[in-house]
């Protein structure tokens, strides 16, 4: 598989997920500190192998939904972040 077309869905993916994020938390994203954000971001980033693997492998076994499998990857990076942001 080529590096530079997983590096691209990766940022694409972590964009979607961050999206996510400052739209479900307006409120805990505009009054949090730099250190809860960078928390919350820090949650997703060890989320996300776990998450691309997922990803890969819903769209190996089924290719006519890679378009929900990437949703749902969003989704589940987003709620790492957000189950952070809102612990602190």
């Amino acid at each position: 598989m080529d590096t530079a077309n997983l590096d691209t869905l990766a940022n694409k993916l972590a964009d979607a997920a961050l999206t996510i994020l400052v739209r479900t938390c307006r409120k805990e994203t505009a009054a949090a500190s730099h250190d809860d954000l960078e928390a919350a971001c820090a949650a997703m980033r060890a989320k996300s192998k776990q998450v691309m693997d997922q990803l890969l492998d819903d769209v190996r076994i089924a290719p006519w939904a890679a378009e929900n499998a990437f949703r749902c990857a969003a989704l589940d990076l987003a709620q790492a972040g957000i189950a952070t942001l809102r612990k602190v």
